[in-house]
């Protein structure tokens, strides 16, 4: 497969995924986390997906398109590392939905962060929260979920917080 036509996959499994939990949170309160913004496409997508939740970004360098920049009070800049713990006063057990998309292109590093992130991101789901994660990630508190029929299975990870 090229290059080309798995990045199509990518983001068709993503935008699929990501369908699958904003139905799933409907009736859930707390804000979304997206962890990474990248170009903001995946911002912007949640932003129609879901209006008027609040919608927190974690990045570490800002580089998005400009019609994507998340206002300031919704931006928690630096490496996500030692942002999720900071906020783990204000968000603990609150954030409906998560989307964890490193976009580091490289598997074995965006697993390896997956794992990082994993224990500093589950305490911040609610109860049947959902996590939307390219990687795959382990962590007892998150339960994997089925993936919409149109997703090969590895391509993206629907998990809910147990």
């Amino acid at each position: 497969m090229s290059r080309l036509d798995s990045f199509i996959r990518r983001l068709e499994a993503q935008r699929a995924c990501l369908a699958v939990a904003a139905e799933m949170i409907g009736d859930l309160e707390g804000p979304v986390f997206e962890l990474g913004l990248g170009n903001g496409r995946t911002y912007d997508h949640l932003r129609e997906l879901l209006p008027g939740r609040e919608i927190f970004v974690c990045e570490r360098h800002l580089a998005p398109h400009p019609q994507c920049v998340p206002p300031a009070e919704f931006l928690l800049l630096g490496d996500m590392r030692q942002t999720l713990p900071a906020a783990r006063a204000r968000f603990a057990g609150r954030v409906a939905l998560a989307h964890l998309d490193p976009g580091t292109g490289d598997v074995a590093a965006s697993r390896a962060l997956a794992g990082e992130l994993a224990p500093l991101l589950a305490p911040l789901l609610r109860p049947a929260g959902v996590l939307v994660s390219e990687p795959r990630i382990d962590h007892p508190q998150l339960a994997p979920l089925p993936l919409p029929p149109s997703v090969e299975p590895g391509r993206y990870h629907l998990y809910r917080r147990i």
